[in-house]
């Protein structure tokens, strides 16, 4: 019989971070996150109000670090660099599995779970970014840019195209819209995507934005709802 050595313990420079993740409603378990995609350009009314077309343009992805998850309606600091903060609350989804060019019934069955979320963008530094043509990494990809509630487990989050997904900032309505507004499905979103991207267990997919973005400050408290799902409310400090 032979006996394998075992291998001595890695030894760091630093003590790595801890794994980010998120809670799961009604569990003690956590959703470990591997990469954070984003979607731009997928509402038509918010396409519009950007200034797009929404007939001709497909959604924009994008990406965000694991960082940028703020969980348990935990405080969210006010950026740096930026006079010009934007709320955007989104339906995120969750995937237990992964793969390259993902047909649309794989896309499907791959989803964890739904949470509601902010994506918050510097829109100052975004134009700029956009009048020269450049990436949108600073607007986007900061610190505590994408506050998540509790995720909910697919076979409990009883989603369709009426659902309604709403933002209250310090209790006045700034985005309503449903679901069904959508321009592209979760299903398709998560397969074009897989044309682009390995997928894995662990990713977390912010898929857009309806009407209604607009600046918040220090101070104010933003309330986030999708029926269904667990709310999200939160301070910005």
């Amino acid at each position: 019989m032979t006996i394998k050595k075992q291998s001595e313990a890695t030894t760091y420079v630093f003590t790595p971070p801890a794994r980010v993740s998120i809670p799961v409603q009604g569990s003690d378990a956590q959703f470990p996150v591997h990469r954070v995609y984003c979607v731009g350009r997928n509402y038509a009314d918010h396409v519009a109000e950007m200034g797009g077309d929404p007939k001709s343009e497909p959604p924009v992805f994008f990406s965000k670090p694991a960082t940028a998850l703020v969980t348990g309606g935990e405080a969210v600091r006010y950026p740096q660099a930026t006079q010009d903060l934007h709320h955007e609350v989104e339906l995120v989804v969750t995937l237990s599995d992964g793969g390259r060019d993902l047909s649309l019934e794989q896309a499907a069955a791959n989803v964890y779970g739904y949470a509601v979320g902010i994506d918050f963008t510097r829109r100052d530094l975004q134009a700029v970014a956009k009048k020269h043509g450049r990436p949108w990494d600073t607007a986007k990809g900061f610190d505590q840019s994408a506050p998540i509630s509790e995720i909910t487990p697919a076979m409990d989050a009883p989603l369709s195209g009426d659902t309604r997904i709403t933002l209250h900032v310090n209790g006045e309505l700034r985005q309503e819209a449903v679901l069904g507004q959508m321009i592209w499905s979760v299903a398709e979103i998560i397969a074009q995507l897989s044309q682009l991207f390995e997928l894995r267990a662990g990713d977390v997919i912010y898929t857009g934005t309806p009407a209604g973005v607009a600046a918040v400050d220090r101070g104010d408290t933003l309330h986030a709802e999708i029926d269904g799902l667990t709310a999200l409310t939160f301070d910005i400090v």
